[in-house]
Parts: C-alpha cells; sequence; structure tokens
C-alpha cells in the first residue's frame, strides 16, 4: 500500500467539517429500484444510462460490463489508497479485465487522454481526479452523468448534482519520517524549518500538477499565516525551506522513501500511512503526524468518461467503488472513504480498519473552487521561483 504517484491538484469545493469524521448522516443501503434488481426494462443504453436503473437493475448492468470484457482505466498505481487490491477485487467478482494505463500520471494526463482520445478504444473509460480537474473536466462536458445505487449516501456538497463527479476517498496532509534515520521527527510545518532537517524535506511532486505537492502547500500557508485565500505564504515557507537548505527536491515517492532519499515527506495521511504498514517488516520506521499549525483536508473524485469505449464496465467499475465492499478497500488502504458515516451507521464499515487510521486533531478547512482557482495560479506563477537558487 505504500504510494508512488503523482496526482494532479486538490479538490476544489466547499465541504461541511464532518466530511472526514465519522459522524452522520444517511444510509448506505441502497433501495431495490436504485440497487437494480433485474426487474423492469431498461431504457436507455449503457452509454447514456445515468443509473443501474436505466438498464434494467443492476443485473442488466453486470451482463452489459461481462459482454464488453474490459475496462480501460488510467492513472491508478497498486500501492495508491489500495488500488491494486480494488482493481483485483472488481476482476476477480465480475471477471473483467482491467487495462491501467500510465500508473504514474496525473489528473491532466487523464483530461488530455479523454480530449485526445475521443471515440477511440484505447480512451479511457473512468477516471479518478483532484477536484480542481473534475470540475474543470465537467466544465468542459467531458464526462457521464451517473449515479451509483449508493449515491443518496454520499454526503451533501460532495457530489455534482447530476453525479457527474463524485467524491470518494480523501485524507489528510501529514508529515511522514523515517525514525531509523532522523532522531527527532517534525510534528509540525514549524518544525520542518530546524537546521538539523537539511535536506530532507520532500512534497510528493510539483504543486503545479500533483494534488498531494499542491496541498502540502496550501497547508504551509495555513500554517503561516495563511488562508484559504492566501496560498503565498506556502510559497513563502518553501522559500525559507529551501534557502535553509531543508528542502529535497526528489518527488517522493515507494522507492525514495524505502533507500532513505526522503527522509521526511509531506503528503496525503494515507500514503504515509501505508509506508509505515509496508515497510515496518523492513526495519523501516515510519512515523505520520498529521500537523496541528496547518490542518487541510481534501477528496479525490471519480467520473466516467463521456465517450467511454466499456461504458457498461465503467459504470459497474463505479458501483463496485461505491459499494460497502470498494469502499471499505479504500478504508484499508488507510483512505477515509466518502460514504464512511453512512457505512458507520448502517454497520457495514470495517471499524478494524477505520482503528488504523492517523490521529486527527482540529478542524479542517477546504477551499471553494474560485479559492482553488485563485491558488493554482499563484502557484503556477509563483513556485518555481519560491524553489529556486
Amino acid at each position: 500500500m505504500t504510494p508512488s504517484r503523482t496526482r494532479a491538484a486538490a479538490l476544489a469545493g466547499v465541504l461541511a467539517a464532518a466530511a472526514l469524521a465519522v459522524s452522520a448522516c444517511g444510509s448506505s443501503t441502497p433501495t431495490t429500484a436504485a440497487a437494480g434488481s433485474s426487474a423492469g426494462t431498461g431504457t436507455k443504453s449503457a452509454a447514456t444510462a445515468t443509473s443501474a436503473a436505466d438498464l434494467g437493475g443492476m443485473d442488466a448492468l453486470i451482463a452489459a460490463a461481462k459482454k464488453e470484457g474490459s475496462l480501460n482505466a488510467i492513472t491508478l498505481p497498486r500501492d495508491w489508497a489500495n488500488y491494486g487490491a480494488i482493481m483485483d477485487g472488481f476482476t476477480k467478482k465480475y471477471g473483467i479485465k482491467i487495462n491501467d494505463e500510465n500508473p504514474e500520471g496525473s489528473s491532466q494526463d487523464e483530461i488530455n487522454a479523454v480530449t485526445t482520445r475521443k471515440d477511440q478504444g484505447r480512451a479511457p473509460d473512468v477516471m479518478d481526479l483532484g477536484g480542481a480537474f473534475a470540475l474543470s473536466g465537467a466544465k468542459q462536458g467531458l464526462f457521464a452523468p451517473y449515479k451509483v445505487a449508493t449515491f443518496s449516501s454520499i454526503p451533501a456538497g460532495q457530489a455534482a448534482t447530476d453525479g457527474s463527479w463524485t467524491f470518494d476517498y480523501g485524507g489528510y496532509v501529514s508529515i511522514g519520517c523515517n525514525e531509523t534515520k532522523v532522531k527527532d521527527c517534525p510534528k509540525t510545518f514549524a518544525d520542518l524549518l530546524k537546521p538539523e532537517y537539511k535536506g530532507m524535506v520532500a512534497l510528493n511532486g510539483d504543486p503545479t500538477q500533483a494534488g498531494a505537492a499542491f496541498a502540502g502547500v496550501y497547508a504551509a500557508a495555513l500554517a503561516n499565516g495563511g488562508s484559504l485565500d492566501n496560498i503565498q505564504p506556502g510559497l513563502d515557507f518553501f522559500t525559507k525551506l529551501k534557502k535553509a537548505g531543508n528542502f529535497n527536491p526528489v518527488q517522493a515517492k515507494q522507492s525514495t522513501v524505502e533507500s532513505g532519499e526522503t527522509p521526511i515527506t509531506i503528503d496525503w495521511d494515507y500514503l504515509n500511512a501505508g509506508y509505515s504498514a509496508e515497510f515496518k517488516s523492513k526495519g523501516i520506521n515510519w512515523q505520520v503526524n498529521v500537523p496541528t499549525d496547518g490542518l487541510y483536508a481534501n477528496y479525490y473524485n471519480q467520473a466516467v468518461n463521456k465517450w467511454a469505449p466499456h461504458p457498461a464496465a465503467a459504470r459497474l467499475w463505479e458501483e463496485y467503488l461505491y459499494s460497502a465492499e470498494g469502499q471499505n478497500l479504500f478504508l484499508g488502504g488507510f483512505a477515509r472513504p466518502a460514504e464512511m458515516d453512512a457505512m458507520k451507521t448502517a454497520g457495514t464499515l470495517d471499524t478494524a480498519a477505520a482503528a488504523k487510521l492517523p490521529a486527527v486533531s482540529g478542524t479542517p478547512t477546504f477551499p471553494s473552487t474560485d479559492q482553488t482557482t485563485k491558488a493554482k495560479a499563484v502557484l503556477a506563477a509563483g513556485w518555481a521561483k519560491a524553489i529556486s537558487g
């Protein structure tokens, strides 16, 4: 479950603070019609179906997906949020082969693949996108509206009203540290400026392209007098980190963590927690702390390509991800699933996996669409300068 991926910019959208807590609302048990008993006749093709019911129910959707036989995925590394187990589980359950292209790619790579391969058999069927890209893709009309059976269990504000994008899993910005190589691990952004961390502090990619890195800079801004309206203090922080000699330009990933090349990483808590679980048997003690001085949380989104070459398999994949089985598999990868609250209420949550999540104190903050757009523009204009010299 150790992550090795570049992902694109973080989610834009205002959420209630309880979105990543276990407190909540709705039920994850679908109605008979939404769950799709095979009763009834479908009135739409898979390519235009906005729910399983449109095809006559889940049995009909499953049959259509099996007939297609394949699913084109993109930028899904097996060690990111337990995607390896998720893909294996889907194939085992339905016998549908998954073609996972460019596992180390970004959300922008996904959008590019959709726009440049329209009506091609090698186009991606489904996407896993950082929020800013989910919103921009929807604005371009690239996604097919589709509501999974458990759509009503997604908290308000965490999905497009037509289901063209939907929150799936998320987490908090955290600081990971190799206790084997670092005597006293940092727990806050302020700690990262200490002289003993020279050349140690790395991000998971370029923040102008990668969601985890984008979130890291936003969290640093919140820790240094900035706000959701002002990410500039985050850039200023990394300028200080670079001048102090502490910034490590190497992209943090599984191999660099294991080799010790990136002994301190600013990354999603579920990715850092994955390192901790993966490397314990290898003698690497990886500590994970969610910094209280820069608390930032967000989700990734699911979407179906409007021109998916395997439209039934694409919709069945979404049903699988939002089923209790799929959501608990994300949880098994230390990511907080979108339906976590509803599953707890329904008694379908894997409580043992939930208990292993990194501890968090305080209330997370979430940027709006306009705030995210502004932050991206500031980063695009200033990141290279911030870490130059």
